[in-house]
């Protein structure tokens, strides 16, 4: 399961040749890659090419068609090593992880491989999860493919661009036998257009011609060999891969009137180029340009020639390199002042050192570039003071307003997210065992680190939590928590953590969530995924059962050596703070595991919310759990939510005239999993949440017990006016 279908979607994968193929990057890619001739596929997901995944795992049917392989890896290392088949064989494969944190865990295997070098065209799909709308640390994949020496292609986002440069990317490597990055920003994968699609082409070898084996000793990653792989790098596959650059005309270049001046972009930022030049009235929507523009799709390796015969005649050129440091400047300086060229070659001068070249960062670079050229020719609309009069950042007077009259609204969890429920039982223990160091980790959990929890000190990497607790546990005055879900637990988690810690004598405690899905990625299969027994049930029935043949977290840990181990319910907060004090104070040495076991809410909603309105529909008797706030009970001191963070618990005016604080109020967004009520009595708050079953196609019995429970409310309502009126 996953939070969206392709189903219909892929249909479209079998367009043939000189047919108009209309969609999404995501599902360009993947047209492209089945026109390639793709012999097998596989990759992790992650932002922003979680889709690219689904999209193959719905395809399944038209690639089993075509004897292609497809994989979900259980990490992006074992995704790079899928890439040795097309060491010795010429087998195509494409793998796909996300961006920097991707490219960190499959390094070991891209540097073996980037050094064997390849026969069959390897393709390593990169989701570039850089600037303003990020999630992770701000790097780029730049530097490891300059390290490693694999080429790294960054296309223009459009259709026709991106599918053309996946089949080339594949003969790139192919010519110069050496693994290639393709580069998918965010805006790229999910730009929508069309493109006229080729056959999709069966590979040469795969499950229906099986190819026989083969063995190239020198292909070994050991000595003697790796000295001659190197070599063979520079002597051979560099001059390869250039030669084949510039025969193909990968790069492109637009011409300008203004033959003077020059500017030269990654094809990832070329419509934020042309933008800026529309807006300066320079260029118009179709990409035509007055200022020539040399277009880098393949970013790494740069071409020498290209940029010489770019940059003769002109007096001006202006580099576009987002982050930093610079990687393309100073190269590119390097080979005009070896060909003894003069064009003054403008960058991090005049644009911003780190960050997200966006439309309005560019437009101002573009424009002090155009008024430092000085060129009389050139008339722009508007100049960099106008451009910086553009952005209108908030005032220190207009902020303190908007804080005060919409509340800051943090990245949080979900409404009934499983995790909600133990984070507020780490909170109330808090008072009692005093402050906590916790190690948190990659995954919906880390949302705990903001407002309302505040819980947590570091993330180190995916599955690494228990891993980064290890140094600092033996300076605490207690023991050290180490939080990560069955996603991290899975990728590694278990060997760099867990089997770690045993062997270490790590007397800490790891919290594992077990919410049945790779959650925070679009709710992806995992080895110990959810696959429930009975096809209704209540939404206040947070029990699940696994599947017969899934992996449990619990016996793996055990297999590793963990004797201190407890799998409970994550929606049963009394239990779990219980849980925890033991966990915290117990004096059995070695580690401790407390397994917090809830289905993601979100793919349970998916799930029976369809089931349950069919039930409805058919006229089977279905119960809804919701909850309510008694206006007259609550105190408006809103610990509640302090304490929860429900996105579905919020605040309404007061209905009493003589009091003046909003009190508690649960939306329409509630799906009844019961966490506030739970909280308000766990933490001895006010009895102010009450619990209704809302019963759809009541039976007898239940009408029954309506009109019972009416008339004894009637009758204590009726009691109660009556003594009110007598003490009066």
């Amino acid at each position: 399961m996953a939070e969206r279908s392709f189903a219909k979607e892929v249909l479209k994968l079998r367009a043939g040749d000189g047919d108009v193929f209309r969609g999404e990057g995501i599902l360009a890619i993947t047209k492209a890659l089945l026109q390639s001739g793709v012999a097998y596929v596989g990759g992790y997901q992650g932002a922003p090419i979680s889709h690219l995944m689904d999209v193959l795992n719905d395809a399944q049917d038209i690639l089993g068609e075509l004897g292609v392989h497809f994989e979900a890896n259980g990490s992006e290392a074992t995704a790079a090593a899928m890439l040795s088949a097309s060491i010795n064989y010429p087998l195509r494969g494409a793998v796909t992880w996300k961006s920097t944190v991707g490219t960190n865990v499959a390094s070991d295997a891209l540097s073996n491989l980037a050094s064997s070098g390849v026969t069959g065209g390897a393709l390593v799909i990169v989701g570039e999860d850089y600037g303003e709308g990020s999630s992770i640390m701000q790097e780029r994949s730049y530097a490891f493919a300059m390290k490693a020496q694999m080429w790294l292609l960054d296309p223009r986002p459009n259709l026709p661009s991106i599918v053309d440069m996946i089949e080339k990317g594949f003969e790139l490597s192919e010519a110069s036998n050496t693994p290639v990055f393709y580069m998918m920003r965010i805006r790229g994968c999910h730009v929508t257009g069309e493109f006229i699609a080729s056959d999709n082409r069966a590979p040469e070898y795969s499950a229906l011609n099986p190819v026989a084996p083969t063995r190239e000793p020198e292909k070994i990653i050991l000595p003697p060999n790796v000295y001659e792989q190197e070599r063979e790098k520079i002597a051979q596959r560099w001059p390869a891969a250039l030669e084949y650059i510039q025969k193909n005309k990968l790069n492109e270049w637009f011409d300008g009137k203004h033959a003077t001046l020059g500017i030269i972009t990654c094809g990832g930022t070329y419509n934020t180029v042309i933008r800026a030049l529309e807006r300066q009235g320079l260029a118009d929507c179709y990409g035509n340009s007055d200022i020539p523009i040399y277009v880098m799709n393949v970013a790494y390796p740069v071409v020498p020639d290209e940029v010489v015969r770019f940059c003769q005649g002109k007096e001006h050129v202006l580099l576009l390199e987002e982050g930093q440091p610079a990687y393309i400047e100073p190269e590119i300086n390097t080979i005009l002042r070896k060909r003894d060229l003069q064009t003054k070659v403008y960058g991090k001068d005049l644009m911003p050192h780190a960050g997200e070249y966006t439309g309005h960062v560019t437009l101002l670079g573009i424009t002090r570039f155009l008024e430092t050229a000085d060129n009389p020719a050139i008339e722009c609309r508007f100049s960099s003071s106008d451009v910086n009069a553009m952005e209108t950042p908030l005032q220190d007077d207009e902020q303190q307003a908007l804080l005060k009259n919409v509340p800051p609204r943090p990245s949080g969890l979900c409404t009934g997210c499983p995790e909600r429920p133990l984070f507020s039982a780490i909170k109330q223990l808090q008072p009692e065992l005093g402050p906590f160091h916790i190690s948190s980790d990659i995954g919906c959990h880390s949302f705990a680190t903001l407002p309302p929890f505040n819980l947590g000190n570091t993330i180190m990497g995916y599955g690494l939590s228990l891993a980064s607790s290890s140094g600092v546990r033996s300076a605490l005055p207690h023991k050290a928590i180490s939080i990560m879900g069955d996603g991290g637990f899975w990728h590694n988690g278990l060997t760099t953590g867990v089997a770690s810690a045993v062997f270490n004598e790590h007397d800490g405690l790891l919290i594992i969530i077990n919410n049945g899905y790779s959650a925070a990625t679009g709710g992806q299969d995992i080895p110990s995924m959810v696959e429930p027994n009975s096809l209704i049930a209540t939404t206040m029935d947070v029990a699940k059962s696994e599947r017969d043949d899934s992996v449990s977290i619990e016996q793996a840990c055990r297999g590793a050596g963990v004797q201190w181990i407890r799998t409970i319910s994550t929606y049963d907060i009394e239990r779990m703070k219980a849980t925890l004090r033991e966990a915290l104070n117990s004096k059995l040495p070695g580690l401790k595991v407390i397994v917090a076991e809830g289905e993601c809410m979100l793919n349970r909603q998916r799930r029976i919310r369809p089931l349950m309105n069919k039930a409805i529909a058919d006229g089977k008797r279905t119960v809804k759990a919701r909850f309510y706030v008694d206006d007259n009970t609550c105190t408006g001191d809103h610990a509640c939510i302090r304490i929860s963070g429900c996105p579905s618990l919020t605040i309404k005016d007061n209905p009493d005239p003589l009091r003046e604080d909003p009190v508690s109020y649960v939306d329409n967004s509630c799906v009844g999993c019961g966490v506030c009520g739970s909280n308000a009595h766990s933490a001895v708050l006010c009895p102010s949440f009450s619990r209704v079953d809302v019963v759809h196609n009541p039976s007898a019995m239940d009408r029954i017990l309506w009109k019972l429970r009416q008339r004894v409310l009637g009758w204590l309502q009726a009691r109660s006016t009556d003594q009110h009126s007598r003490a009066a």
